[in-house]
């Protein structure tokens, strides 16, 4: 696979909890870090920038020695681990290692890369990852190993934070990686299940697992939903390797299928391994192709049975996709004419496509078996609010609910203004009446949408008391207009309303 370093082992479960006691003992812990580095330090680390974590680690203490070890990769002197880890019984296991490197007498050195990590309730959980590679994407790897596991990037943490957090009978995270959605998993599923095209991923996701105190999940090789053939789950999540190259060579990234193909594979066979009512989250990358909607081109995607909602947050031209991923292998470090054969060869890829751009987003579907299934797909770059996990949830309840109402019904239910929701009036200085009226929500989405005056005065009243009917026949009364035209026009404007979360049935 090209990474040759032996892993610690993953069947000494007394090692493994010893290191867990002491990393906690020692406040090795997100808060911990944040506390010791400070901010700017902390999340220069996040960016794979050592030097300011460097520079706040020069005093000896124990949370220095294990920020050196495990988070910088520098040797430590034997005398200063032994303080703070159970040195014998790491070394036999492999988390450490002798340093022979010259000048550094007696000194031991980290075999992975363990980073804390804060779960959503507070937990302290540790993920393990290859040296080095404990952030991808944007910041670089700058490895060019095939088999190389890398830890949480911003990609990690963003499906995670999407991904639907109530309890269920079973989970599958397809391409487990670090085993960080399996880690999230375990804390609302009864059995989770693991894949994983590459042995050495499987192997540092049982490493987390037990590192971070969570049940081990059954890990099985091979690729895709290759591993579990003829199995369906309550929940599915996949980060999977969908970076859209000229050729597969880092197994992390580089799906080995044409284009987009990976994740259009990997979206639709989710349908027939879905539960009804199970969900499915994908983080993904999709072409844009000269002469088609890319709306159309991932609408297509969705299989059979399914509600979806797909949010693009990221459009980049082939310029950029191409060094974006060149910087992260480290190829811009390498022979000038090497770069530049390689840089040419994504360019020619995406010249035989037709590709102009490459749009990045999340895919999330919900197995509801509707004669008329819901697919929202929108563009949505600006700034949300995470976890959006009870935002996801909450949208597919309310395709739920108005697939079950029709314009009648509509009108004779009640609503209420959602908790989040403020009005803003926009207009010039001094004007007797506002030019708009907008919407805006201040969490999840953060969506803000624009109200004539029938869908302010309608909104601003709806407080779960009267029926949207009867509200509708008050407003046509104070403004003169003919009550029956209004019932007729409004339902629409109700339903965006509602779909977009600033109106709340009463009783949902």
């Amino acid at each position: 696979m090209g990474v040759s370093h032996a892993l610690p082992l993953s069947d000494r479960s007394d090692v493994t909890a010893r290191l867990r006691e002491a990393l906690l003992e020692a406040d090795f812990t997100a808060d911990g870090l944040l506390e010791l580095l400070g901010a700017s330090a902390y999340a220069a680390l996040a960016r794979s920038e050592t030097v300011p974590a460097l520079r706040a680690t020069r005093g000896d203490g124990d949370l220095e020695t294990l920020v050196r070890l495990f988070l910088l990769q520098r040797s430590v002197p034997h005398t200063r681990v032994e303080r703070v880890l159970p040195v014998g019984p790491l070394l036999e296991c492999g988390w450490l290692a002798e340093d022979r490197a010259p000048g550094e007498d007696g000194a031991l050195k980290a075999t992975v890369d363990v980073r804390p990590y804060g779960g959503p309730a507070g937990e302290d959980w540790f993920i393990v990852s290859d040296l080095g590679c404990a952030v991808g994407g944007a910041g670089g790897i700058g490895s060019r190993d095939e088999g190389v596991v890398l830890g949480v990037g911003g990609a990690s943490t963003t499906l995670a934070g999407v991904t639907v957090r109530t309890p269920v009978a079973s989970a599958l995270d397809v391409g487990t990686g670090s085993g960080i959605q399996a880690l999230h998993a375990a804390q609302h599923a009864t059995r989770v299940t693991a894949t994983d095209l590459n042995p050495r991923a499987l192997h540092i996701t049982r490493l987390t697992l037990a590192l971070s105190g969570a049940p081990d999940a059954d890990l099985r090789e091979g690729s895709l939903y290759e591993p579990v053939e003829g199995e369906t789950y309550d929940l599915i999540v996949s980060n999977p390797p969908f970076v859209i190259s000229p050729g597969a060579r880092l197994t992390y990234r580089d799906g080995g299928m044409g284009g987009d193909d990976l994740c259009r594979s990997i979206v639709q066979q989710a349908g027939d391994r879905l539960n009804e009512g199970g969900y499915a989250h994908f983080l993904a990358n999709w072409q844009h192709v000269e002469g088609e909607e890319w709306t159309e081109r991932v609408r297509s995607w969705v299989p059979r049975g399914c509600d979806a909602w797909i949010v693009q947050r990221e459009v980049q031209d082939i310029t950029q996709y191409a060094e974006l991923w060149l910087r992260d292998a480290g190829d811009h470090r390498t022979d000038p004419a090497e770069y530049a054969a390689l840089y040419d060869a994504w360019l020619d890829e995406f010249e035989a496509r037709k590709t102009k751009g490459v749009g990045f987003g999340w895919i999330t579907l919900r197995k509801s078996g509707a004669a008329e299934p819901s697919v929202t797909i929108e563009e949505w770059p600006h700034p949300v609010e995470q976890p959006l996990g009870e935002t996801v949830r909450a949208h597919f309840a309310r395709q739920d609910y108005l697939r079950a109402h029709d314009d009648a019904a509509l009108l004779a239910d009640h609503f209420k203004l959602a908790a989040d929701v403020v009005q803003e009036q926009v207009g010039m200085p001094g004007a007797e009446d506002p030019e708009h009226v907008v919407l805006r929500q201040h969490r999840g989405m953060r969506r803000a949408t624009r109200v004539d005056t029938v869908g302010a005065g309608f909104a601003g009243v709806c407080d779960g008391t009267l029926g949207a009917g009867r509200i509708l026949d008050a407003i046509a009364q104070l403004m003169g207009e003919d009550p029956v035209a209004l019932r007729d026009r409004t339902p629409a404007q109700i339903r965006l309303l509602v779909e977009q979360g600033f109106l709340e049935p009463v009783g949902q």
